[in-house]
């Protein structure tokens, strides 16, 4: 299954090694070649569209149509004839009949994004096609079929719209035969040094400009973003860095440029004179989880000390900045923090994903230790 995998990839342009990812493409593929009904989960950007691609592309419905419709693109006062089409006369500006996506998608496969934005009335249409495969125009009495595969998907949380009454739950089951999960981008977060080679290879040749590389610190730096827009937004930050950026070895202190630390300030146009305000609610929220976490590694640091200090690799080290507001009036502590740091690399033969977990830091502080104490020669 593993060389089907990397076949699949290869054939769709897609790069990642993350279990959750290749998990889903793998099921992706398992289900193509039945008729079985699929949601696909997952954030904004994550790359949700690709998966109805690879069932319709592995199912024998291949060689029929696959049409995907985003349904929170389409106004909600046409999109029953969106999807099931109108008869002429049917409503002001109908002046002739035609068809809608499930006639015209008949025996091929429908990719129905966005579907918690279908208004209640058209999920009940929708659930009598997905169990009885039939349907009626928009004014019409007459009842159609159509042999339509549905896959449909949402960023949003459906169980949650259930909740509120905003989204059927038959309709909730009958869709979610086989659910697929997209990970978030931070959630893969070793496969973003992958997709920024692939994205800059990319713009190197679609704009004929010489590649941009990350440097390690620049790596580390990107793994500890949020991503909130997922994989779409390290592909914009990639196509502006290659198209603006004028050096081609890419710094933390360069892609910080790119990556502002605060969101877009928002000012009503009746307000012009009043002085600009803005929300920085995901700054807010990573910062605290920033410091939660070096609050974790000096408690654990404090911990050591007072029980004497120890050699072994698992002892927790200061965060570096910390470390001369503490004046904790230890003059060997730099040294034991040193041989921790060599032992973990030693052990751990230069990985620093592994050294980090075991010293109980994340990688980035690692890294700048790595740098403070001259261990560069043991990375791998």
């Amino acid at each position: 299954m593993m060389s089907n995998i990397q076949a699949l990839k290869q054939k769709f342009g897609l790069v990642g090694n993350d279990p959750r990812f290749c998990r889903a493409l793998e099921i992706a593929m398992q289900v193509a070649i039945t008729d079985v009904t699929v949601l696909v989960a997952g954030e904004s950007g994550t790359g949700k569209e690709v998966i109805p691609q690879i069932i319709h592309q592995f199912s024998p419905r291949k060689h029929k149509e696959y049409i995907a419709i985003n349904c929170g693109a389409i106004p909600e006062g046409t999109v029953d004839s969106e999807l099931f089409g109108h008869e002429k006369g049917a409503f002001t500006g109908a002046v002739e009949g035609r068809k809608g996506y499930f006639a015209v998608a008949d025996g091929g496969t429908l990719f129905l994004d966005e579907v918690a934005e279908l208004p209640l009335t058209t999920q009940v249409r929708l659930l009598r096609v997905l169990e009885t495969g039939e349907f009626m125009k928009v004014g019409s009495s007459k009842v159609e079929k159509t042999n339509v595969r549905i896959v449909a998907a949402s960023h949003k949380n459906l169980i949650q719209e259930v909740e509120k009454g905003k989204f059927r739950e038959d309709l909730y089951y009958r869709l979610n035969t086989v659910p697929i999960y997209l990970p978030a981008l931070r959630e893969r977060s070793e496969d973003i040094a992958l997709l920024f080679r692939k994205f800059a290879a990319d713009f190197s040749q679609k704009y004929r400009m010489p590649i941009v590389q990350l440097d390690a610190d620049a790596v580390v730096f990107l793994q500890e973003q949020h991503f909130p827009g997922n994989i779409r937004q390290l592909r914009n930050l990639v196509e502006q860095i290659t198209v603006l950026e004028t050096e081609r070895q890419i710094s933390q202190e360069i892609l910080e440029k790119y990556l502002p630390t605060h969101l877009p300030i928002v000012v009503l146009p009746y307000a012009e004179h009043e002085p600009k305000q803005g929300l920085d609610m995901l700054h807010i929220q990573k910062k605290i989880q920033d410091l939660q976490k070096e609050v974790q590694d000096i408690k654990q640091f404090l911990l050591h000390l007072g029980q004497g200090i120890s050699q072994k690799v698992s002892m927790p080290l200061a965060i570096a900045q910390e470390e001369e507001n503490l004046s904790l009036g230890y003059e060997d502590k730099e040294q034991n923090q040193k041989e921790q740091v060599l032992n973990a690399l030693k052990k751990y033969k230069g990985k620093r994903k592994e050294a980090s977990e075991a010293l109980g830091i994340s990688e980035r502080t690692l890294y700048r230790k790595i740098k403070e104490f001259g261990l560069e020669d043991w990375l791998k």
